[in-house]
């Protein structure tokens, strides 16, 4: 594997852990796409570094399990803000 996204898996995942963000989060922040941050996250940090592997496994299955009340909030959000 490259160095450069051996590297990326790594910073990736120190990024999800230090500020418990989502895939998108950190698509977001690091410009490329959620394809691949999961990829990096579950695939390639596993043989890198499996410990913050697991860690990083954590946070996303924290904020997975979240997301449907995430989504709601947004929607409310929404609709408030289309009756001002």
């Amino acid at each position: 594997m490259k160095g450069y996204i051996e590297e990326r898996a790594i910073e990736i995942a120190k990024y999800i852990i230090e500020n418990n963000a989502t895939v998108r989060q950190t698509a977001k922040r690091f410009g490329i796409s959620k394809s691949t941050v999961h990829k990096d996250v579950t695939e390639r940090l596993v043989q890198v570094n499996p410990a913050l592997a697991k860690d990083t496994r954590k946070v996303l299955d924290v904020n997975k399990s979240e997301r449907h009340i995430r989504g709601g909030l947004a929607t409310k959000e929404k609709y408030l803000h289309q009756h001002m």
